[in-house]
């Protein structure tokens, strides 16, 4: 049987013409531009001088590029292959920032009891492989897009929509630490910002883990769970009333990790199960071990489908804290829900969905497969939300590799083998959208 070539189901032009672009996709470039985003750290709200690299290298390669400040150390990148006007324009989107810093003062102890190599923001090759912070997710993606970028440029196809390459600050799931100036720094607000300043497109890829074409994915709501206990001193606990919050947030987070496991059972849906957690513990003076805190907080990170709203899920969670108090009797337990991003979802008859899937299926020679039991939250949400259809397609997990792959290292290990592939998908994705007419795509 003849391995697909991944060209079919295209007319003969467009054939000819992703083919010409795919001759300038080479594992070496690839390795080249992954071992360059690796080597420059990019911790969530410190991406500017990765914004500013990859400017340098989109206008290097005689491609229109800009660096979008958003203050003096956050930034996003950018570029653009004008077509004639004609035609929709579509955005091939990556983020920038990785999920720890790379600094062993800032991520020890919390990411385990030392940096590991692949933690540090240096990359290193092993045969197929490139390991170092970020190099997977999500480094080796922006690598892919800035491949593809580099190839239809090179290919010097006539456009007839724009092609535009962004690349945003500010993509993972986090706040801020305390002490900083601007607190919102992740949650995509580089994504935000790109948009609002005008950088839009009829529909966008996002590329981030996962090797199947997905037009779904969960939001998020954070909650700020207090528990109230009773300010007293070791000394007195004998004499006085004594109410541990510490010790009764334990409880209550044990009975939240139960519940979790209902709530998912409950959301799963579509191609999402989502999962909630308590994040963080906080409560107490370390360097007072005489005394008991008045409150222990927890955070709790709850996922949330497409199909349930923010306040949905704030009621069912507040439906959860009243079961738990009332299976501690005297516990005083409140919350208030301090973060939520709707998870959104693209119409799977839209142009992108039908042009990626299509791709897809031409490389792998068989249907579409789909993957489900989804949590994960990216960009996507702030893209969809603005209106603009779109999906998300990426690398699988590295799992041919001569270590243990856990959390850690499959977030810090590309495979340019996987790389090339994704970056074959997306030109062609590319390509069938921007050398057509917008009343072909339904624009």
């Amino acid at each position: 049987m003849k391995a697909p070539d991944g060209l079919d189901g295209l007319d003969r032009r467009r054939r000819d013409q992703v083919a010409a672009a795919w001759r300038h996709v080479t594992v070496d470039r690839l390795r080249e531009l992954l071992r360059g985003l690796v080597n420059v750290t990019s911790p969530t709200g410190g991406e500017r001088r990765l914004a500013e690299h990859i400017t340098d290298t989109l206008a290097a390669a005689g491609i229109m590029a800009a660096t979008q400040p958003l203050d003096d150390r956050q930034a996003n990148a950018w570029g653009r292959l004008r077509g004639d006007g004609s035609g929709p324009d579509l955005m091939l989107y990556a983020p920038l920032d990785t999920l720890t810093t790379g600094r062993e003062d800032e991520d020890v102890p919390w990411t385990g009891p030392g940096a590991r190599p692949d933690m540090r923001p240096a990359a290193r090759v092993e045969g197929d492989l490139v390991i170092g912070l970020g190099a997977g997710n999500p480094k080796g993606h922006a690598a892919c897009v800035l491949m593809a970028a580099e190839a239809v440029h090179r290919a010097g196809l006539p456009l007839t929509g724009d092609l535009l390459v962004a690349f945003g600050a500010g993509g993972m799931p986090v706040n801020a630490p305390p002490g900083g100036g601007r607190r919102n720094v992740g949650q995509g607000v580089g994504c935000s910002f790109l948009l609002e300043q005008g950088v839009w497109a009829d529909f966008a890829v996002i590329a981030k883990p996962g090797w199947t074409v997905s037009s779904e994915e969960v939001g998020l709501a954070w909650f700020e769970v207090t528990v109230h206990g009773v300010h007293t001193y070791v000394g007195s606990r004998h004499r006085l009333p004594y109410e541990n919050a510490i010790a009764r947030a334990g409880e209550v987070a044990v009975r939240l990790e139960e519940w979790f496991a209902g709530y998912t059972e409950r959301h799963t849906s579509g191609t999402v199960a989502p999962q909630g957690i308590v994040a963080a513990v906080e409560g107490g003076r370390p360097h007072m071990a005489a005394v008991t805190p008045a409150t222990c907080r927890l955070l709790v990170d709850l996922r949330l489908s497409p199909r349930t709203t923010p306040m949905e899920a704030k009621r069912e969670f507040g439906a959860a804290i009243e079961k738990i108090r009332a299976e501690l009797p005297g516990a005083a337990v409140t919350f208030e829900m301090v973060l939520a991003i709707p998870g959104t979802a693209s119409d799977p008859r839209s142009w992108v969905v039908r042009s990626a899937t299509a791709a897809w299926e031409a490389m792998e020679g068989r249907p579409h497969e789909v993957i489900r039991g989804n949590s994960g939250a990216t960009d996507a949400n702030v893209l969809r939300s603005r209106g603009i259809p779109t999906v998300r397609v990426g690398m699988p997990k590295v799992t041919d590799a001569p270590f243990e792959v856990d959390f850690s290292m499959g977030m810090n290990t590309a495979d340019v083998r996987e790389m090339e592939r994704l970056t074959r998908l997306l030109i062609r994705t590319a390509v069938t959208t921007v050398t057509r007419s917008r009343s072909e795509v339904g624009v």
